[in-house]
């Protein structure tokens, strides 16, 4: 589908989209997928060329989503116009709100930048107004079905082998109504941690949705006896009132958001002081330019921002050049460190491995766009698509 259109015809179009547009124009959007993992890019009319990704996890579907919806109004738009293509797509779209939309239009904005930098010969973070550098990175843990001596022993290897100061672990279970993983783990993984790593480390914990606000509260008071300072989506996150009444209750910071892609929603907890930290996941949320906006709208309400970047394909790189970039960075960038018994997607995504973590950091390079190179054996066998501009 090439010819944008409204599908309630309810928003008036214009004869010639973009006809005031500045910068090369986009002519291509090709989409190289698993369902796990999709590549997304964009080519000009000057052949340059630029890579993002769409968010993991039913990926295809994404693209999907992507070729239907979002590149019918970016194809034939100037280059600088990416701001408004991106503000524009959820009015033109406004039957079909939703993470699918958002995560679809992540992979347009997270190409677009790309290509801005390599045509700049510019990192993505100068170009949002921040610098190259380092950022620390915090041990995250991904698993619950593993017990307290084990993932002490794995975060102590962490520390000793990359120099990790800083560590997450999970608590409760996912979505859990106050279960746990087994009887006994919240309470038993929270002291452990401590014990094994010592009184200076920063420790962290995520329940994914796990509590009720009693038991959140519960659960944090724990925490805070054993000096964690990040107690994450402590209550389910679409119940804002309730993640507010545990933040209120607890001296240690409440952090959320990952899951939320609606704006309205993003002032709607900053409103309510439902979190400390807001934590916006840059593929969820619809890419670099939308997850800046929440960053600033936390800097306004004096909140810091540390995004969720849960594996590593390019959202944890994404990730690293909007700390550097960013008024109000978190004290430290999410790092998973499940590997390919756990994430066998993540292997070989890469002709350059973008994630080396030293002394407990990573660094952003001044390596041109996101300074990274899709692996051609990946790109080889992934399912290709392609949407072109009208001649």
């Amino acid at each position: 589908m090439t010819q944008p259109y409204s599908a309630s015809g309810a928003v008036p179009l214009r004869a010639a989209p973009g006809a005031e547009d500045t910068g090369p124009r986009l002519t291509r959007i090709e989409t190289f997928t698993t369902p796990l993992v999709g590549f997304v890019r964009v080519t000009t009319e000057d052949g340059a060329s630029g890579w993002g990704q769409v968010s993991p996890y039913n990926a295809d579907i994404t693209c999907q989503v992507l070729h239907r919806q979002v590149a019918p109004w970016a194809l034939g738009r100037g280059t600088d116009a990416l701001e408004e293509v991106i503000a524009q797509i959820p009015e033109r779209e406004h039957k079909y709100p939703g993470t699918y939309l958002c995560r679809a239009m992540a992979g347009l904005d997270t190409a677009v930048w790309d290509w801005r930098g390599k045509v700049a010969g510019l990192p993505v973070c100068t170009l949002l107004g921040g610098t190259p550098g380092r950022v620390r990175a915090y041990a995250s843990s991904m698993r619950r079905d593993i017990s307290a001596e084990e993932e002490t022993r794995r975060m102590q290897a962490l520390r000793d082998r990359h120099g990790f100061d800083a560590f997450k672990v999970r608590v409760g279970a996912e979505c859990g109504h106050d279960r746990d993983e087994w009887p006994g783990r919240t309470e038993a993984i929270i002291p452990a941690l401590r014990r094994a790593m010592g009184p200076e480390a920063s420790l962290l914990a995520d329940a994914n949705s796990g509590f009720s606000p009693e038991r959140a509260i519960a659960v944090g008071g724990l925490l805070q006896d054993h000096g964690f300072e990040h107690f994450e989506e402590p209550c389910p996150y679409w119940e804002m009132e309730q993640t507010a009444r545990v933040r209120a209750a607890l001296d240690l910071d409440v952090a959320g958001g990952e899951q939320d892609w609606d704006l309205v929603n993003w002032r709607r907890m900053i409103a309510l002081r439902a979190v400390d930290i807001v934590q916006p996941d840059i593929l969820y949320v619809g890419g670099m330019i939308r997850a800046m906006q929440v960053a600033r709208m936390g800097d306004a309400a004096g909140l810091p921002c540390t995004p969720h970047a849960a594996n590593l394909s390019l959202v944890t790189l994404f990730t690293l050049h909007l700390l550097r970039a960013v008024p109000n960075p978190g004290r430290y960038l999410e790092f998973s460190i499940e590997g390919p018994d756990y994430y066998p997607w993540q292997e070989g995504l890469f002709r350059n491995d973008p994630y080396t973590v030293t002394d407990g950091h990573l660094t952003v390079t001044d390596a041109p766009g996101w300074g990274v190179e899709i692996s051609a054996d990946f790109l080889a066998r992934a399912t290709y698509h392609s949407s072109e501009a009208p001649s």
